[in-house]
Protein backbone atom coordinates (compact mmCIF):
# COMPACT_ATOMS: atom_id res chain seq x y z
CA UNK A 1 0.00 0.00 0.00
CA UNK A 2 1.25 3.65 -0.95
CA UNK A 3 1.62 6.52 1.49
CA UNK A 4 -0.75 9.20 0.87
CA UNK A 5 0.59 12.35 -0.87
CA UNK A 6 -0.10 14.36 2.38
CA UNK A 7 -2.54 14.51 5.23
CA UNK A 8 -3.17 18.22 6.50
CA UNK A 9 -3.23 21.39 4.21
CA UNK A 10 0.36 22.89 4.84
CA UNK A 11 4.06 21.82 3.94
CA UNK A 12 6.16 19.61 6.12
CA UNK A 13 9.95 18.39 5.58
CA UNK A 14 11.70 15.25 6.36
CA UNK A 15 15.36 14.21 5.22
CA UNK A 16 15.75 11.79 2.34
CA UNK A 17 18.64 10.72 0.21
CA UNK A 18 17.24 11.78 -3.74
CA UNK A 19 19.33 11.56 -6.81
CA UNK A 20 18.67 14.18 -10.07
CA UNK A 21 20.84 14.55 -13.07
CA UNK A 22 21.13 16.32 -16.54
CA UNK A 23 22.92 15.23 -19.25
CA UNK A 24 24.94 12.75 -16.94
CA UNK A 25 25.70 14.91 -14.44
CA UNK A 26 24.59 13.58 -10.72
CA UNK A 27 23.55 15.42 -7.65
CA UNK A 28 22.88 13.37 -4.45
CA UNK A 29 23.10 14.23 -0.29
CA UNK A 30 20.89 14.80 1.88
CA UNK A 31 17.53 16.24 1.20
CA UNK A 32 14.08 17.47 2.15
CA UNK A 33 11.28 15.84 1.16
CA UNK A 34 8.14 18.06 1.32
CA UNK A 35 5.01 16.72 1.60
CA UNK A 36 1.66 19.47 1.07
CA UNK A 37 -1.48 19.65 0.36
CA UNK A 38 -2.46 16.90 -2.91
CA UNK A 39 0.70 16.70 -4.21
CA UNK A 40 3.50 14.42 -4.38
CA UNK A 41 6.34 14.85 -2.61
CA UNK A 42 9.36 17.56 -3.87
CA UNK A 43 12.91 17.20 -2.97
CA UNK A 44 14.78 20.18 -1.54
CA UNK A 45 18.88 19.67 -2.14
CA UNK A 46 21.40 21.67 -0.79
CA UNK A 47 22.83 24.44 -3.42
CA UNK A 48 26.24 23.49 -2.63
CA UNK A 49 25.45 19.98 -4.98
CA UNK A 50 25.58 22.24 -7.53
CA UNK A 51 28.73 23.46 -8.02
CA UNK A 52 28.25 25.60 -11.34
CA UNK A 53 25.32 24.27 -12.61
CA UNK A 54 22.78 26.40 -11.75
CA UNK A 55 22.09 30.19 -12.73
CA UNK A 56 18.86 32.89 -12.10
CA UNK A 57 15.81 32.54 -14.26
CA UNK A 58 13.30 35.04 -15.19
CA UNK A 59 10.33 34.96 -12.66
CA UNK A 60 9.38 34.20 -9.02
CA UNK A 61 6.55 33.04 -7.57
CA UNK A 62 4.94 33.13 -4.16
CA UNK A 63 3.47 30.18 -1.75
CA UNK A 64 1.50 31.31 1.14
CA UNK A 65 3.96 29.02 3.63
CA UNK A 66 7.52 29.14 2.31
CA UNK A 67 7.30 32.79 0.40
CA UNK A 68 8.71 33.83 -2.84
CA UNK A 69 10.11 31.45 -4.83
CA UNK A 70 13.27 32.61 -7.51
CA UNK A 71 13.47 30.43 -11.16
CA UNK A 72 16.92 28.97 -11.66
CA UNK A 73 18.22 27.55 -15.09
CA UNK A 74 20.28 24.47 -14.42
CA UNK A 75 23.53 23.43 -16.84
CA UNK A 76 24.94 20.53 -17.63
CA UNK A 77 27.89 20.28 -20.02
CA UNK A 78 26.39 22.67 -22.45
CA UNK A 79 22.86 22.27 -22.30
CA UNK A 80 20.75 24.69 -20.49
CA UNK A 81 17.42 23.93 -19.11
CA UNK A 82 15.58 26.66 -18.45
CA UNK A 83 13.17 27.39 -15.22
CA UNK A 84 14.24 23.99 -14.46
CA UNK A 85 14.74 24.79 -10.70
CA UNK A 86 13.50 27.20 -7.72
CA UNK A 87 14.91 28.39 -4.32
CA UNK A 88 13.50 30.45 -1.57
CA UNK A 89 16.82 33.19 -0.77
CA UNK A 90 14.46 34.18 1.91
CA UNK A 91 11.71 31.99 3.19
CA UNK A 92 8.90 32.90 5.76
CA UNK A 93 9.46 32.50 9.09
CA UNK A 94 9.24 29.11 10.20
CA UNK A 95 10.69 27.82 7.15
CA UNK A 96 13.61 28.55 7.61
CA UNK A 97 15.41 25.41 6.43
CA UNK A 98 14.67 25.98 3.01
CA UNK A 99 17.57 28.73 2.93
CA UNK A 100 20.32 27.51 0.59
CA UNK A 101 18.03 24.72 -1.33
CA UNK A 102 17.06 24.28 -4.66
CA UNK A 103 13.99 21.95 -5.48
CA UNK A 104 13.95 20.82 -9.36
CA UNK A 105 10.93 19.69 -11.90
CA UNK A 106 11.97 15.94 -12.52
CA UNK A 107 9.89 16.45 -15.58
CA UNK A 108 12.66 18.92 -17.19
CA UNK A 109 15.73 16.43 -15.80
CA UNK A 110 16.47 13.86 -17.82
CA UNK A 111 16.74 11.41 -14.69
CA UNK A 112 15.09 11.77 -11.38
CA UNK A 113 15.55 8.91 -8.78
CA UNK A 114 14.54 8.53 -5.01
CA UNK A 115 16.24 5.46 -3.34
CA UNK A 116 17.37 3.96 -6.74
CA UNK A 117 13.35 3.92 -8.08
CA UNK A 118 13.02 6.29 -11.33
CA UNK A 119 10.26 9.00 -10.31
CA UNK A 120 7.69 9.93 -12.72
CA UNK A 121 6.99 14.20 -12.76
CA UNK A 122 3.43 14.99 -11.25
CA UNK A 123 0.78 16.07 -13.99
CA UNK A 124 0.70 18.92 -15.35
CA UNK A 125 4.33 19.66 -13.96
CA UNK A 126 2.40 21.59 -11.02
CA UNK A 127 4.60 22.70 -8.59
CA UNK A 128 7.40 20.14 -9.58
CA UNK A 129 5.88 17.07 -7.63
CA UNK A 130 8.28 13.46 -7.37
CA UNK A 131 5.99 10.29 -8.14
CA UNK A 132 7.31 6.72 -6.64
CA UNK A 133 5.46 3.92 -6.06
CA UNK A 134 5.37 4.24 -2.63
CA UNK A 135 3.36 7.34 -3.35
CA UNK A 136 -0.28 7.30 -4.16
CA UNK A 137 -3.07 10.12 -5.61
CA UNK A 138 -4.90 11.66 -6.31
CA UNK A 139 -3.13 14.51 -7.03
CA UNK A 140 -3.31 18.37 -7.90
CA UNK A 141 -2.06 19.07 -11.55
CA UNK A 142 -3.83 16.58 -14.10
CA UNK A 143 -6.68 18.14 -15.81
CA UNK A 144 -9.58 18.86 -13.65
CA UNK A 145 -7.29 19.25 -10.13
CA UNK A 146 -6.78 22.87 -10.30
CA UNK A 147 -9.84 24.11 -8.31
CA UNK A 148 -8.57 21.47 -5.07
Amino acid sequence: MGLPAAAARGAGCEARRREAGRNGDRGHDRRLRVLETSHPPVYYLPVASFVDALRPATGTTFCEFKGEASYLDVIGGTAVTPSAGWCYATPSRGFEEFRNRVALYPGRMKRCEVGGEVVEAQDGDFDGGWTTSEIVGPFKGAPGTWGW
